[in-house]
This record gives structure tokens, C-alpha cells and sequence, in this order.
């Protein structure tokens, strides 16, 4: 197997007496899903906030492309090319959606408008914002300019993944992405998802939804107690399985037996 694109090693992470995270590994391999799945209070959202950069281990490390990294803040991820996509999909909705698509990175018309007068390129945005929401199928959408808070909730985890597989250039983060959503809805993130994949983009997917775990995931990373207690294949497990070594009913001995 090749190199991990993105590794951590004995990540610690403490909230006053609470260890969030207990000497974690974790290992993302380049062109996999990844599912990163675990009962509530595993742990699972403090890993990907420490690989994320939005909060700073106590100690371990996290290497990109086989070089050590100690990002500050999701901003210096972002630069790195990792995208998170949160659960909450971190959208303004009264803005539109070329707006939300560039929102911390506006671009800046050429020469001297931009430079010193800071005009911001809105046709240039727009453009670039319709470009890839058509790249990834998203073709309900017909206005650019509309704001968010007009869309469907799937529209909305649309315009959210195609922001993030627009910068992600190396890792994307999906954190819950179809909980708040239809059949129908769901159906079209799982498309989207798999899409992305198919440009070559390794994507972290961390879901309480068993069936979208195992149609879309190359790997599955178990989180408990704070964590890494296994990795398994997908084909080699039964859902089941998987949610008993998740509770602790099972052991990783138990199933390989």
C-alpha cells in the first residue's frame, strides 16, 4: 500500500480532566473514502478537529504528504488543501451562492481596481462558482446569485461540497453530510460523494448512517474511547458487526475469529 496522504500519531487531546483523545493513530490513503465511525462522545469530531487545524493537540502529530504539520487554525489547513464540510455546512444564507462559494477568499478585480481600491471580481466569481456546481451535476440550480436561504436542504450540502471540492485540492472532510436530509436528497450527497472520489480526492466521511458508511466507504476507521480500536474493510464485516465493535459488545479479537 502506498504512503498515508494524510497520518496522525499518538494524538492527545484534554478538555480539563475529559481526554477527548487518548494517543490516536489514524492513517488516510490517497483516492479512498474513509469512514471514521464511533458512538457519541468517541471522540470522532476532536480527531478531525485536530487534523482539521480548528483545535490544537496536546501532543502527537500529523503529517500531510510525509511532512510533519502543526496547522494553528483551519485556515492554515485550508491553505494546505484540506476542506472540512461541517454539519452545520458553515453557509451564510442571505448571501448567494457564488458568495458562500468564495466567502474568506474573494477575488479581487485585476491591476489597480483591485489593489487599491479593493474591488472584489464578482463576474469572475460567479463564473468559477457556476463552472463547478455544473461540474458536479448540480444543475437544479439555476441562478448563481440566489442566496442560500432560498435552497432545499440538499441544495444547500450541494453548494457546500462543491465549495470544498473546489479548494480541497488534497483532503476533504464530510462530517455528517446527509443527516438533516430526504431519501431523495441523500441520494443526490451520495452521488456528489462519490463523484469527488472519482477526481482522485481522498474524503474523511464521519456518519451514524451504517448503509451510506458501507456503500461509500473503501475503509472504515472504528473510534472509541477516545481512540483508534480498528480498522476494517467494509466487504469483510457486517454492519452489525461493525456497530458492536463500535459499542464495545465486541472485541477486534472477536470478530477476526
Amino acid at each position: 500500500m502506498t504512503d498515508p496522504i494524510l497520518s496522525a500519531r499518538n494524538l492527545v487531546k484534554r478538555y480539563g480532566h475529559v481526554t477527548a483523545i487518548d494517543h490516536c493513530d489514524f492513517d488516510l490513503y490517497p483516492g479512498e473514502i474513509l469512514a471514521v465511525i464511533g458512538d457519541n462522545g468517541a471522540g470522532k469530531s476532536s480527531l478531525i478537529k485536530a487534523v482539521s487545524g480548528a483545535v490544537a493537540p496536546d501532543e502527537g502529530e500529523v503529517w500531510l504528504e510525509g511532512a510533519k504539520v502543526a496547522f494553528t487554525s483551519p485556515n492554515d489547513a485550508r491553505e494546505a488543501g484540506i476542506e472540512t464540510v461541517y454539519q452545520q455546512l458553515a453557509l451564510s444564507p442571505a448571501l448567494s451562492i457564488a458568495d458562500n462559494m468564495f466567502m474568506g477568499r474573494e477575488l479581487r478585480k485585476p491591476g489597480i481596481l483591485g489593489s487599491w481600491f479593493r474591488m472584489l471580481d464578482s463576474a469572475a466569481m460567479q463564473k468559477f462558482a457556476r463552472d463547478k456546481l455544473t461540474e458536479l451535476g448540480l444543475m437544479t440550480i439555476q441562478n448563481i446569485n440566489q442566496a442560500v436561504e432560498t435552497l432545499s436542504g440538499g441544495q444547500r450540502q450541494g453548494v457546500a461540497v462543491a465549495r470544498a471540492a473546489a479548494f480541497g485540492s488534497k483532503v476533504i472532510i464530510l462530517d455528517e453530510p446527509t443527516a438533516a436530509l430526504g431519501v431523495k436528497e441523500s441520494r443526490r450527497v451520495l452521488e456528489l460523494i462519490q463523484d469527488v472520489k472519482s477526481r482522485g480526492i481522498p474524503i474523511i466521511l464521519i456518519s451514524h448512517n451504517m448503509p451510506h458508511v458501507f456503500e461509500l466507504a473503501d475503509r472504515i476507521h472504528i473510534h472509541r474511547l477516545g481512540k483508534r480500536l480498528t480498522v476494517v474493510d467494509p466487504k469483510d464485516i457486517s454492519m452489525s458487526d461493525a456497530v458492536a465493535l463500535m459499542t464495545g459488545a465486541m472485541t477486534p479479537d472477536d470478530a477476526a475469529a
